[in-house]
């Protein structure tokens, strides 16, 4: 890490955990109100999209405030997962091939949540966890 960024590595951890977080939650939010122009994909069945769509809303909220990110990181990182190897896999080995980079990505971001935890900035903290 370079010298200069080691003082803010728990600020700069903790504003990547609160935008990844609300950004899986806007993403609940298309699947579950049809809030941004969310809509049900033909290909998808609906158990999987609502079971989907509870996880990034649900998700996304506890990983954003920091409430228990650990444990929620750790199933939207799976989630991700297995969307990925579902819906893009098939399509090519490539994540850019299968459009399949942002699954990729999140899922591995997430991992990285559920390792590291909530952080300074977080319900948690605020509560001494």
């Amino acid at each position: 890490m370079p010298a200069f960024l080691q003082p803010y590595e728990d600020r700069i951890y903790s504003l990547v955990r609160i935008v990844v977080g609300f950004l899986f939650f806007g993403h609940g939010v298309q699947k579950m109100i049809a809030g941004f122009g969310g809509q049900i994909p033909a290909e998808m069945p609906a158990p999987m999209f609502w079971a989907a769509g509870l996880i990034e809303l649900v998700g996304g909220a506890l990983v954003g405030l920091g409430l228990s990110a650990g444990w929620a990181a750790f199933i939207c990182s799976g989630q991700m997962a297995v969307a990925y190897f579902i819906a893009h896999q098939a399509r090519g080995l490539l994540p850019m091939h299968n459009d399949g980079e942002p699954a990729a990505l999140y899922s591995w971001i997430f991992l990285l949540i559920a390792v590291r935890g909530s952080g300074i900035w977080s319900v948690d903290a605020a509560r001494g966890r």
